[in-house]
């Protein structure tokens, strides 16, 4: 008999952006799949129907396609599936392994309280286990509970956290069906999970509980359980709980701020999971070398420095090209119109510097500006000040031991500058440093020949005779 195909699924909530914690989920179960030759489903839990918006469900998407996480088929939304749910819940009533419970509100609040103030973890005490439904009081509309073991135990063999053993008398009869007769999250999972093929659940520890709840629904429907695996949460530098303050926001936040997809699957990828000392993982070797074995078990620390330096050297890899449209596409959208031919051949030629030297594109786009900035340029304040009455003369005289140059390359404007420094008995420095105030408007820059040979020979002479005449 051919072994089973794997069948992983992510399965968000539409109720919010596609946070880091989820990012992370839905990467661990994309690369399991990818891993084992077997499919990635998306599945959109959308039965909260007061909190689940479009906008939600169109974060998602978008968040999983920046991310480069296709799914295999079309997305399934689980509200539409509602009537399948609830036919689960009505053949265990058939079958006397759930029952009708006519509590009212104000009964299961009673028990609540009495259970708080007795110490006791809140819970159903089976009043309607056992009852004859003719009991039942009038007007009032029943919930369908499990009828769960009441002693033993039930084992998750949990492919992360080892064998997770809870005692059955902690689990009370959970409900299936409410009383206006919709599915709970318990029963629609455990049965969308069936009906999907799925065969290994890979979500947070903070379902742990869970897994236990949806087992002993499993064995009274008569089907066979996934394999569950719980990976630790993402906590806070400071080992807290991971909140916005720390850095918990959407992935398109991520984008906003110049993190590429490759470097943010790089960067989550390490949240959890190891592989030897290896930082820098390809996503073509992390499908080749993920498994769940690799999962640790303690709560993994989200730091933002370090996910710039993962960034920093994704940039440094990166085509020079598609940097170009990246910094082309960030400039238009600030506001810069549509960059034309002469603007893109000076992004060219300047990337392979620029992007030694930014941790996010957004930071390569700032050190890009002087490239496409108008003259006259604006100075910064460092770079007005290096412009003194000394240093606007001898860009004069730079001017004009320039412009006899034709051959404009790097190697031509470094020998002359060079030589013009020697000349004015000076070091480099003292003519490098207003000239890079002059063609950039900052003190700060790629390398001054590097600029040069961007900028053009045109540009250049104009940008220094505009300083020179301040």
């Amino acid at each position: 008999m051919p072994e089973q195909q794997v069948v992983t699924r992510f399965a968000p909530s539409p109720t919010g952006f596609l946070h880091i914690g989820g990012a992370r989920t839905a990467l661990f179960n994309w690369l399991f799949a990818r891993h084992h030759g077997g499919k990635f489903v998306l599945r959109i839990e959308d039965t909260d129907r007061a909190r689940s918006t479009d906008a939600a469900i169109d974060a998602i998407f978008d968040g999983m396609t920046w991310l480069g996480l296709d799914w295999d088929g079309d997305a399934v939304f689980q509200f539409p599936r509602a009537d399948r749910h609830a036919e689960a819940a009505r053949r265990l009533v058939a079958e006397d392994k759930a029952y009708y419970c006519y509590c009212t509100p104000e009964e299961l609040a009673e028990m609540r309280e009495k259970a708080r103030a007795e110490g006791r973890q809140p819970r159903y005490d089976g009043r309607w286990r056992d009852r004859d439904p003719s009991d039942a009081p009038a007007g009032v509309e029943p919930a369908v509970r499990l009828k769960a073991p009441q002693d033993g135990d039930t084992v998750n063999r949990d492919l992360v956290q080892g064998d997770v053993v809870i005692t059955n008398q902690q689990l009370d009869d959970m409900v299936l069906l409410r009383a206006d007769g919709t599915p709970t999250y318990m029963l629609s999972v455990v049965v969308d999970d069936h009906d999907m093929g799925i065969t290994h659940v890979i979500r947070g520890d903070d379902h742990l509980t869970n897994a236990a709840r949806q087992i002993l629904l499993y064995d009274a429907l008569g089907w066979p359980a996934p394999a569950f695996a719980h990976i630790p949460l993402i906590h806070g530098p400071d080992g807290a709980k991971l909140s916005k303050r720390h850095g918990a926001l959407g992935v398109e936040a991520y984008r906003d701020m110049g993190i590429l997809p490759a470097a943010m699957r790089n960067y989550l990828l390490r949240l959890g999971w190891s592989h030897g000392d290896d930082e820098i993982i390809s996503t073509e070797q992390a499908i080749a070398w993920f498994d769940l074995d690799g999962v640790g078990r303690a709560p993994a620390r989200f730091d933002t420095a370090k996910l710039e330096s993962v960034n920093a050297h994704y940039i440094r890899e990166a085509e020079d090209d598609a940097l170009v449209d990246e910094v082309l596409e960030r400039l238009e959208t600030a506001g810069g119109g549509a960059p034309d031919e002469t603007i893109r051949q000076r992004l060219s030629a300047a990337m392979p510097s620029l992007k030694q030297r930014a941790k996010t594109t957004v930071e390569l786009s700032e050190n890009a500006e002087f490239l496409v900035n108008e003259r006259p340029l604006a100075m910064d304040q460092k770079a007005a000040k290096l412009l003194d009455e000394e240093a606007r003369g001898r860009l004069a005289r730079l001017h004009a031991a320039l412009e006899p140059i034709t051959d404009w390359t790097p190697d031509a404007t470094e020998a002359a500058v060079r030589a013009f420094a020697d000349a004015e008995a000076v070091k480099l420095g003292k003519v490098a440093q207003p000239l890079r105030a002059a063609l950039t408007g900052r003190s700060t820059s790629p390398g001054i020949f590097d600029v040069m040979n961007a900028l053009g020979r045109d540009e250049t002479l104009g940008r220094i005779a505009d300083a020179g005449a301040r």
